[in-house]
Parts: structure tokens; sequence; C-alpha cells
């Protein structure tokens, strides 16, 4: 005779509890979660180049242990999340799980992580709730409200007084769309339309129409990066820039990495966000030039500088707790840590566990015949604007 075990949701999650995570072993594993496939493939190639390029730089081993990643396509599609996290958590017994591209990946596993008590560093997603979820998760990313409230005050300043917003249809859309309407409208602006599209395979240019029949000053844009390019290119299927309308967002429509595919349709696009390929600093200038060339001339954007950040912070934890994997320690090590990145200096919030940066106003222009966004100001040290209120 033959039983079947059915285990249940909340077995699962005794029994990640119930793993010993004490004994000291000699490697330190990290599951790499990202998708490498599908709408968000952009995100995990950049931010798997990103680690491998860290790991090349800076060694495989910290504080006498070895240091392995293990890298697992989730598609960006949260159930595949879910359980992949927890397989490495209950097999691959790793000492962290990284990466998450999309925010319903980040918010899956975040239980998991809560049970098994193993760090979730977020390199991707942009969620302001995403720390919230867990106590041990720690973001190297962003969150949109940084960019969202800073573009929103960029325009007030420049005579941008009625705006059309167009973002997709699920939490980070949701969260630019608030933060850029709360400040907007606070400092006398009006976003006379608020238009949500579909987050998979959406058709901009019905929802471009629209924007242009209200005859706005700007469209404000949320879309996931990788679907940018396929924005810009309906843009001027509408003649919207023939009609004077700017277009200003958060960075994902003018992602670096897709950004020179975009054609002339993008120049002169102003945004707001943390990472420029093109930032001048040494320490970027060195960063960009050793991505290119170990990845056959791909251009570094602002996933792949969530990523290099995300080992710096986990090599960094495991040299303050001289290699114990212990997940309550190595959090302790990660609030309040600062560094200097490619993209400025940053810091991990003590109270939030979230990322504080310099977010960069910057405008496309094209420098040596290709297409970057070009910084010209900046906000020094912002937090998460949602959970700063909240204090």
């Amino acid at each position: 005779m033959v039983r079947k075990l059915v285990i249940g949701p909340a077995a699962v999650l005794l029994s990640l509890a119930a793993l010993d995570r004490a004994p000291a072993q000699d490697a330190v594993k990290i599951g790499l979660i990202l998708p490498m496939t599908g709408q968000q493939a952009s995100t995990g190639r950049e931010i798997d180049a990103a680690v491998r390029l860290y790991q090349q730089q800076n060694g495989t081993s910290v504080a006498g242990k070895k240091i392995e990643v293990i890298l697992k396509d989730d598609g960006a599609v949260p159930d595949n999340t879910k359980r992949l996290a927890q397989e490495l958590i209950v097999n691959d017994k790793v000492a962290f799980i990284a990466g998450f591209g999309v925010t319903p990946a980040a918010l899956a596993t975040a239980p998991l992580a809560t049970q098994a008590k193993v760090p979730e560093i977020v390199m991707a997603a942009g969620t302001s709730i995403i720390t919230e979820r867990s106590p041990y998760i720690v973001r190297t990313s962003f969150t949109l409200p940084q960019s969202s409230v800073i573009i929103a005050d960029w325009a007030v300043k420049n005579g941008i007084k009625k705006v059309v917003s167009i973002v997709s249809d699920y939490a980070p859309g949701i969260d630019s769309e608030t933060s850029f309407k709360d400040r907007f409208t606070a400092a006398g602006g009006r976003l006379v339309e608020a238009i949500r599209v579909p987050f998979q395979n959406p058709d901009f240019a019905p929802f471009l129409q629209r924007a242009r029949d209200a005859q706005p000053d700007a469209i404000f844009v949320f879309v996931p990066s990788g679907q940018g390019g396929a924005f810009v290119k309906q843009f001027p299927g509408r003649r919207l820039d023939k009609a004077g309308i700017k277009l200003i967002g958060p960075v994902d429509v003018t992602d670096d990495d897709l950004l020179n595919g975009m054609g002339d349709a993008v120049v002169g696009t102003v945004t707001a966000h943390l990472y420029s390929a093109a930032h001048p600093s040494d320490m970027n200038k060195a960063f960009v030039d050793a991505f290119r060339r170990a990845n056959n001339g791909m251009r570094p954007n602002f996933m792949a500088v969530g990523g290099y950040d995300g080992m710096h912070l986990i090599y960094a934890a495991l040299k303050k707790t001289n290699g114990a994997t212990e997940g309550d320690a190595l959090v302790a090590a990660m609030k309040g840590m600062a560094w200097e990145s490619p993209r400025g200096p940053i810091a991990i919030d003590p109270d939030t566990r979230d990322i504080i940066q310099d977010v960069y106003i910057r405008r496309v222009e094209r420098r040596n015949g290709q297409l970057y966004n070009i910084e010209f100001d900046k906000y020094p040290s912002v937090k998460d604007p949602f959970k700063a209120q909240a204090k």
C-alpha cells in the first residue's frame, strides 16, 4: 500500500522554522531568484551580470567561507518564486535569498524569509511596502515613491501644471501614481486623468490617445523595466511630441539597457531616479567599463547597480559576523551600513531596512552617437517618503 503525504502551507512554514541553520559550513550559499525569461528578462540579465562581476572583482570567499551563488529563473511568476525560494532554503540550505525582479515575487517570498530567518535581499522590486512584510527583508534597489515624489517637485518648479498619468496596473504602478499625485496636487498641479494599463503585454496606443485628448502639459509614466521601449515607440504615433506634451516619470521608461533602441522620440524625456550609466563619478566610469568588457558591450542599468550593491551588502555583513550565517545577526549587521556605490553614496536605513540614496534629475540626450540619461540636478540622501511620512 502506498500512502500519499499532503503538506499544506502551514506545515511548510513549520518545516522552515524548524530548520537548523546553526552549524558552521565551509560554504555560504546565496539563492539568486531572477526573471531570466519572459517580459522582465532584461532585469534578470542585468542583475545576474552584476553579481558575476562583483565576484570577479572581489573574490568568492569572505571571512574564510566560500561564497556560492545558485541562480534560479522564476520568469517573474510569484508562484515560481515562492517554490524556488522554498527549495533553496530547505534543500540547498542557502544563507540568503536575493534578486526579486518584480514586487509580487518579493512579497510571495516574505513569509518564507520570516519563518526560516533567512535574509531576503531585494535587488530590484520597488514597491514601498516590501520591507514591511518581513523583518528579514533588506533592499538595495529603490522605492518608486523616492523617484515619483522628486519628479513631481521638478514638474511644479518647471511650469508643468496639468498632467495625465499612465501606469501599469499593479502595486509599483499604483505606488508611483499615488506618490506623484499626492505631491503634485499638494503643490498646486492638476492630475486630470489617471490611466492604468494591463501589466502583461499592454498595447499603449489607445491609452496614449486618451492622454492626448486631455491636452496635458505632460504625461507621467511608469511601466516595468523592459516595457519602456514599446511605450516610447508608440508615443510619436499619437503625435504627442508634436502637440508639445512632455514625457516625465521614474527611470523605467528610459532604462539604460534599452535606451539606445528607442530612437530620437525619447530625446528630451526627463526622469528622476537613482542611477545613469552616464553618472560622472570615477567609480561609475570604472564600473561601466568593467561591466561592458565582461558582458560583450552590454550597458549596465539601475537593476545592475541594485544587484552589485546587493552583493556588497552580503559580503560586508558576512565580514561583520565573521562568517556566521544566523539571520538575525546578518540583518543587524546590515542596518545602518553605508558605502560608496557606482550610483553615489548609499546607506541602509536602520529603522526600515530600506535604501537611502541620492535621486538625480536626468534628461535623455545623444552623446557620441548614443542615447544617455544625462544628470543635471540632484536631491541628496532621499529616504522612502511613505515611510518617512509615517514616522
